[in-house]
């Protein structure tokens, strides 16, 4: 009788493991079709090609183009990256093989709660306190020092009020930085002790340990975290609205005001009224919806798969 329980317990529990995951593929599908569906009318109008390299945002002539959001997208979440990756990592070593233990507590939870803020706090604190201070502060300072670069010196020029597609970028970077922070400490505490111990025997420094022995074993959890990252930060919405500017341009400067598909859609969505405009709308978030599953799909079978080889 025992051994039966244990049967139909073990039989159950499969199904529902089973159910549950085939649920997630059903909604993935559905969200897919959903979004295709209402975007027929603008594929059918504006094509493919077109409508990703037009920048032609005009919903009074009906006429749109999906360019300056997705550059807006993908250049912001990419600083984004670009600023956050290297920070949580430095605050993952010091966590873990820095800070005296009466710290590592307070300053580990401190790291956890950033990603517990909504991301409006986010947003208005951009704009109340970060936007003011890039304008007066920063803005000189990377005049000094970037705008004098050659290459990308053209990507530091103007004055603007402060609100702009690199403003959307560091406030993005400090949303997601604790993602990739806390994912990349719990790597590295997961190294066996007997590796760091033999390092140090053999006359290793700690930086020694940590760029040779450390990161390389835990290299696989960084880069989960970092893909993690980058799918939060590819949808953030809320506080990328406040400072960005929304403006349906590309721009010539990372200091100018820009737009993304998350703030296009969060400030024209209620004021859609044709099918194309809505059509429009709906094949901006079937493209980001692609561009996020494809994010996905490229770091779980290409970088993970790597790394894990």
């Amino acid at each position: 009788m025992a051994k039966s329980r244990g049967f139909w317990a073990d039989w159950t529990f499969g199904k529902v493991a089973a159910l549950s995951a085939l649920l997630v593929v059903v909604i993935l599908i559905a969200l897919a079709v959903v979004l295709y569906g209402e975007s027929k009318l603008a594929i059918k109008t504006f094509g493919v090609w077109k409508f990703i390299t037009s920048t032609v945002w005009n919903p009074p002539m009906n006429k749109f183009g999906g360019a300056p959001a997705i550059f807006g997208s993908v250049v912001s979440t990419i600083i984004s990256i670009l600023i956050a990756v290297p920070v949580a990592i430095g605050v993952a070593i010091f966590l873990t093989e820095i800070a005296p233990h009466y710290l590592r507590t307070p300053v580990g939870v401190a790291i956890e709660l950033l990603a517990a803020i909504p991301s409006i706090i986010y947003g208005m604190w951009g704009l109340f306190f970060f936007a003011p201070f890039m304008r007066d502060k920063l803005q000189p300072v990377i005049h000094a020092t970037l705008g004098k670069l050659p290459l990308i010196g053209q990507w530091f020029e103007g004055y603007t009020p402060g609100i702009g597609l690199l403003t959307a970028s560091i406030v993005l970077s400090i949303m997601i930085l604790p993602y990739t922070a806390a994912i990349s400490r719990d790597s590295f505490k997961m190294v066996p002790d007997i590796l760091k111990e033999s390092a140090y025997a053999l006359g290793a420094t700690k930086w020694d340990v940590m760029k040779d022995v450390v990161i390389p074993y835990a290299k696989l959890g960084v880069v989960g975290g970092v893909i993690l990252s980058l799918g939060r930060a590819l949808g953030e919405t809320m506080a990328v609205t406040f400072v960005m500017g929304n403006q349906p341009v590309i721009p010539h400067s990372l200091l100018e005001p820009a737009t993304s598909i998350t703030v296009t859609l969060a400030n024209e969505f209620t004021e859609a009224d044709t099918d194309i405009y809505l059509s429009s709308l709906f094949y901006l978030a079937f493209i980001l919806f692609v561009m996020s599953f494809f994010v996905i799909v490229i770091g779980k079978f290409l970088f993970l798969k790597k790394v894990e080889r």
